[in-house]
């Protein structure tokens, strides 16, 4: 047995884990699957879209994450239209004194990275994201810089306003590891929401709960989280589905075999457990397979389908191609740490 699969640091990955989630709850109320899920992207180092209506605590949380984790360097870029690619990735000044040019990172350069109203910025501003997003790095005049371990991007984005906006193209969207909304709090929690801001928002009593070194043992916890060869063969039958569908005009690619994959292991891991099962893709499957795929036009229009209830159906249409296995999972792991 490796020290990352000791019981001893499987435990601790799932401390680190619960101790971020009870943080953040601290200032999102009543939203726990949703931060559950941008921690998974933590661990599985994907990055975040939250879409959702206006004052639904989007850059709220994006901040939450942020202040929670002690040691973090936390940049925020409010996107305009204005926006230059430079104002995203930094760039080289003239040094007048040492006569050479200088280059001063720009916002990108830091562990979490809220992106504000992504669709407001031109797609050159967006499209200075993509390699920071996929290679963790910035080339700027030539010269290219890796960005700081961990990096976890987190965008946000309005649905319902489309004037002076630019909608994210199809691969950048497949950029982001997962795509999920908040969604309007209950009554109960609305009023929880009221009280605690009399007296200045939650935010400003936040305090970090994990240190950024710890993040190292949550993100080896999750590799070696047991996936059953089975499980993944499923998996990878859903995606290939999504690519046959007359419901769908282009299916998931390999990307999204591999994020959803990556996403159960995360996902059991936030809820205790060493192995995935065939509830964590399907709980999965929407938030990270769904902004992937380009929708048949007349699934939308004809049938006056949301794009959530496209996917539902979408999702039910790959189950009829990729029957769920049903073992007893988890057995040949449990077996295995005996």
């Amino acid at each position: 047995m490796t020290a990352a699969t000791r019981p001893e640091t499987f435990d601790t990955a799932v401390d680190v884990a619960e101790r971020l989630r009870r943080n953040v709850d601290t200032v999102v109320l009543g939203k726990d699957d949703t931060v559950t899920l941008v921690i998974a992207a933590l661990a599985s180092g994907g990055h975040v879209l939250l879409e959702d209506v206006p004052g639904t605590a989007k850059t709220v949380l994006a901040r939450a994450i942020a202040g929670s984790i002690e040691g973090a360097a936390a940049n925020r870029i409010q996107c305009t239209p204005d926006l230059q690619p430079t104002d995203v990735t930094g760039l080289s000044i003239w040094n007048p004194q040492s006569r050479a040019f200088e280059f001063r990172p720009g916002p990108v350069f830091a562990n979490v990275v809220v992106v504000d109203e992504i669709n407001r910025a031109l797609p050159k501003a967006q499209s200075a994201l993509l390699e920071a997003m996929a290679e963790r790095q910035v080339t700027v005049d030539g010269v290219t810089r890796r960005l700081p371990v961990p990096f976890l991007l987190i965008a946000t984005e309005n649905p319902i306003e489309q004037d002076g906006t630019f909608p994210l193209p199809e691969a950048q969207l497949d950029r982001f590891f997962l795509r999920t909304s908040l969604g309007y709090p209950e009554a109960d929690d609305e009023v929880r929401i009221l009280e605690e801001q009399l007296h200045g928002h939650p935010l400003s009593r936040l305090r970090p709960a994990v240190r950024l070194e710890e993040l190292d043992v949550l993100s080896t916890a999750v590799e070696n989280v047991y996936v059953d060869p089975l499980l993944k063969r499923w998996i990878v039958d859903l995606v290939r589905a999504t690519r046959s569908l007359d419901l769908v005009q282009v299916g998931a690619s390999v990307r999204g075999s591999l994020a959803l994959e990556r996403a159960a292991r995360a996902w059991a891991l936030l809820h205790g457990r060493h192995f995935a099962v065939p509830e964590d893709v399907e709980q999965l499957f929407a938030p990270v397979i769904g902004h992937r795929l380009v929708l048949a036009p007349e699934l939308l229009v004809e049938e006056e389908l949301s794009r959530d209830e496209a996917v539902r159906r979408i999702f039910a249409a790959c189950i009829e191609r990729a029957h769920r296995p049903e073992p007893e999972w988890g057995a040949e792991a449990r077996a295995a740490e005996a």
